[in-house]
């Protein structure tokens, strides 16, 4: 398919709809980073997150039937990425904290950036580690992936107003959190 565009969500998730296996996995190519790094700033442990990951896709690849708009692909398998990644939280809530330093990869420039980027990289993990699940998806699915409110409402079931709410909340938090770094 040289020279030619990449198919839409839409497209391949019709084809994938109808059983075919390259278009889900050209799905899955397109959008596994995205869905590890929901997981893993929600979870802030590497292991869990990957595992949180692979059980989304699978997930997506067991509904995709149920999906009824296939150009809506994108936000319904971030709400699968989302549930996972929150029941996970929860079902360890009773057990302990969460981990105060995730594995994000560290995207800093030279030595001097990795040195700020790496202390502003964990000192954020430990604030986003802090939020509550629903402040901590809506912010990550925000900032960090680039949603709209409306495809946020509709990834974590919730209305626009509350998805603008959470964030806010979440922002000020963090905010709060990263003082010493301004």
């Amino acid at each position: 398919m040289a020279g030619r565009p990449d198919p839409p969500d839409g497209v391949l998730a019709e084809r994938a709809q109808d059983g075919d296996t390259a278009a889900f996995e050209a799905l899955v190519l397109r959008h596994k980073d995205a869905v590890f790094r929901i997981a893993l700033r929600t979870l802030a442990d590497h292991d869990e997150a990957a595992d949180a990951a692979q059980e989304a896709l699978v997930t997506a690849w067991r509904r995709l039937p149920d999906l009824e708009d296939a150009d809506r692909f994108r936000p319904w398998l971030y709400r699968i990425a989302a549930r996972r990644a929150l029941n996970t939280v929860r079902a360890r809530a009773a057990s302990g904290p969460l981990p105060e330093e995730a594995d994000v990869p560290d995207r800093s420039p030279g030595p001097a950036g990795h040195a700020i980027g790496s202390g502003l990289r964990q000192a954020l993990d430990q604030a986003l580690a802090g939020l509550p699940p629903p402040q901590r998806i809506c912010w990550i699915l925000r900032e960090m992936e680039g949603l709209g409110y409306e495809e946020i409402a509709e990834v974590v079931d919730a209305t626009p107003t509350a998805v603008r709410g959470r964030i806010h909340r979440a922002r000020t938090r963090l905010v709060e959190a990263l003082e010493p770094w301004r």
